[in-house]
């Protein structure tokens, strides 16, 4: 369905993929699941979910389900946002996408194994260090780092702080940018007073840091929602490899969740109510 980029899978990888658009001319395809690879499409540069060396958190959750299947981990690279899907899920070079927020018609669904929130970001000595809502006042003056087209965006124009807004672009190759480092290094030497970033994306980078905190958003009581469920995401046709993921899934939730909570991201309730630690 999420680091944490501030693209996809940005807010996120699994939420900027969200917006892709699908081929309505692409041919149904038979099943073209490896029977000897588990074969993941992934962004070689969404750290820290996912990661050419392999250290994102979405790697070792495809490692975990490598091991439980019985083979080796593949991938096909290509960076997330416009094209991701097509280019790899649906030309057959990859059976599944670790990360995919849950409703997205591009993909097939499986379960959803996590559910995590939209934060802000704050100096721990700062004046905003208590802020844990977007109608703060404490937030009137101060700029804010925000992606551009993410639910956040629309929170904080409603609360009158559009003018306050310093965006950032949705859809970019981390490969070359990094949009969410820089909003992280703005809040660190001041030059933004915070930043509302996607928790899996920001959450595992704040984690062990000095100066920074990450404060789950539980408390916005309008729409547009602030939390997601993240999901696996198969071709639509293939019905017998999303249930054998869902069985992997409910089997091994508490790794999961153990992975997802090392790694530093945010879980939350089905209703991104309750922190879930």
């Amino acid at each position: 369905m999420g680091r944490p980029s501030t693209g996809r899978r940005g807010a996120l990888l699994a939420l900027a993929m969200a917006g892709s658009l699908a081929s309505p001319a692409m041919a149904q395809v038979a099943d073209l699941r490896s029977t000897t690879q588990f074969r993941v499409c992934a962004d070689p540069a969404n750290s820290p979910m996912s990661s050419r060396d392999g250290t994102g958190f979405e790697n070792k959750l495809a490692d975990l389900f490598g091991q439980q299947l019985g083979l080796p981990v593949t991938y096909s690279w290509f960076p997330s946002g416009m094209g991701f899907i097509q280019r790899t899920l649906r030309m057959g070079t990859c059976d599944v996408v670790i990360g995919f927020a849950q409703g997205d018609e591009l993909v097939q669904n499986t379960n959803h194994y996590y559910t995590s929130v939209y934060g802000i970001v704050t100096r721990k000595d700062g004046p905003l260090a208590q802020v844990d809502r977007l109608t703060d006042p404490a937030l009137k003056d101060q700029d804010i780092g925000v992606v551009a087209g993410t639910p956040p965006a629309t929170h904080l124009a409603r609360a009158g702080l559009a003018p306050n807004m310093r965006g950032a672009d949705l859809f970019v190759d981390r490969r070359v940018e990094d949009p969410m480092g820089d909003m992280l290094e703005g809040v660190r030497n001041g030059d933004l007073g915070a930043a509302v970033l996607w928790g899996p994306l920001a959450g595992p980078q704040v984690k062990d840091d000095p100066d920074l905190q990450f404060v789950p958003l539980l408390h916005e009581e309008t729409a547009p929602r602030l939390f997601f469920r993240i999901t696996m995401g198969v071709r639509m046709e293939e019905q017998e490899w999303k249930r054998e993921l869902n069985s992997l899934i409910r089997r091994n939730q508490d790794a999961i969740n153990q992975i997802l909570l090392d790694a530093g991201v945010p879980l939350v309730d089905d209703y991104g109510k309750e922190l879930i630690l």
